[in-house]
């Protein structure tokens, strides 16, 4: 770091300042949280001796909501009656990286390079996920200000992006979700009959990149023929003012086949994938993201048959053992209703061969023989035929007592290899 002395020159005044950076400590940091440490180096390079009265960081976070005319902070005073405006603060952070000593008006800079560190900590509370909307963001930036005499201030400026963590592995974000829905299809006394729709999902919670398994079941006894479809809905909500602007647009879809006349058909596990979106927000008073997941039926000629199961993106993956009931096992709820069957509380007696074996499998097995021109008498058949015959006789009846007891217990010794 170059030197520096307290000065009040008109070459300092008149000072050129080459460069003026910013940069964080780790760079590839993509995003930041609640309490973490923010810390990095304002860059000041002079060309000649530069004269300046402060050098501050100031680190902002706010959401904003807005819309009309002129509409935001800077807005006229006439355009602001028009205008909807509302400001929610969420950081204010202020830091003197360099100031004059006691007793002197500024501080003189040598031309070279400078480098001035900081570090502040980000507030306990919840701080909202950055967002930037159609009617308002949610922003967050780092700015260091050079102060100096007979000049404009120098600025430069950094975003910091932040993430308010979701973590998909609570209770309520591993409950399944499941709707039904029904439509009569026609108007008045011409309907041609109803379509009816059940659709499910495992958990209610997914995180970017997931693929979502669709359960869903469709009934077409109308006339027409309809298409299943799906797909994931972003909502934003912004209020201010006491007003409201919502917008909804859909960030991904998938299709299913056609389903004709008296025809059902079955979605196993559809997956749809969840694309890169802003995780849900649910926790500003302006501004709110929400997602749904929409199993729609379109109907020709009719409006379409829709249910929506309601989704939240969170950061914090699922895990695989939160709830293994409501998010595992319901995912084959639907093909492994056999599992509900119950085994008989007492042994059943094993089948009975004769039952087993088919008449056609026993005449396949006993080979044509040619009878002795001289057979005389009941034996008057081969012997084989006689042995294969016996190989499908059916065992003796099962029974849990001994029809034969015997008088004297065998004591001899039984042992078992592991």
């Amino acid at each position: 770091m170059g030197g520096e002395a307290g000065c009040a020159t008109a070459v300092g005044a008149e000072g050129r300042v080459k460069s003026l950076g910013l940069v964080f400590e780790d760079e590839r940091k993509g995003c930041y949280s609640s309490g973490e440490t923010v810390a990095g180096h304002v860059l000041l390079e002079a060309s000649e001796p530069v004269a300046l009265r402060a050098l501050r960081l100031e680190a902002q976070g706010r959401a904003t909501a807005a819309w009309g005319p002129s509409a935001g902070p800077r807005a006229s005073a006439s355009a602001s009656a028009l205008a909807v405006f509302s400001e929610v603060e969420y950081l204010n952070v202020r830091l003197s990286l360099r100031e004059p000593p006691a007793g002197e008006g500024i501080i003189l800079l040598q031309p070279g390079k400078h480098e001035f560190p900081f570090r502040f900590q980000l507030p306990s509370e919840p701080l909202v996920t950055s967002f930037t909307g159609k009617y308002g963001s949610i922003q967050y930036c780092v700015r260091a200000v050079l102060e100096r005499p007979k000049v404009p201030d120098q600025s430069v400026k950094r975003e910091l992006q932040v993430v308010s963590h979701v973590d998909v592995n609570t209770p309520a974000l591993l409950t399944p979700v499941l709707k039904t829905q029904e439509k009569m299809v026609g108007c008045w006394f011409f309907t041609s009959g109803p379509v009816s729709l059940s659709a499910k999902i495992e958990r209610k919670g997914y995180c970017n990149g997931e693929a979502i398994p669709i359960y869903a079941e469709i009934e077409n006894c109308s006339s027409r023929l309809i298409v299943p479809k799906a797909a994931i809905f972003q909502t934003q909500t912004y209020l201010a003012s006491g007003k409201t602007k919502t917008i909804r647009h859909m960030v991904a879809n998938v299709r299913g086949n056609h389903i004709a006349s008296g025809s059902t058909d079955t979605w196993n596990g559809k997956t749809l994938k969840i694309p890169p979106v802003t995780p849900s927000i649910l926790d500003c008073c302006i501004i709110r993201v929400d997602y749904s997941l929409a199993v729609y039926i379109h109907i020709p000629g009719a409006k379409k048959l829709m249910l929506e199961l309601p989704l939240v993106i969170g950061t914090i993956p699922y895990n695989g053992f939160g709830s293994r009931n409501s998010s595992i096992a319901s995912q084959f709820s639907m093909d492994m209703s056999w599992l509900t069957l119950t085994l008989p509380e007492q042994p059943e007696a094993p089948p009975n061969y004769a039952d087993v074996v088919s008449e056609e499998e026993f005449s396949r097995h006993i080979p044509s023989y040619p009878q002795p021109p001289n057979c005389e008498g009941e034996v008057c058949c081969p012997m084989f035929a006689c042995i294969q015959e016996f190989r499908f006789q059916p065992p003796p009846l099962y029974a849990e007592v001994d029809p034969h007891p015997s008088d004297v217990e065998e004591t001899q010794p039984v042992s078992f290899i592991l």
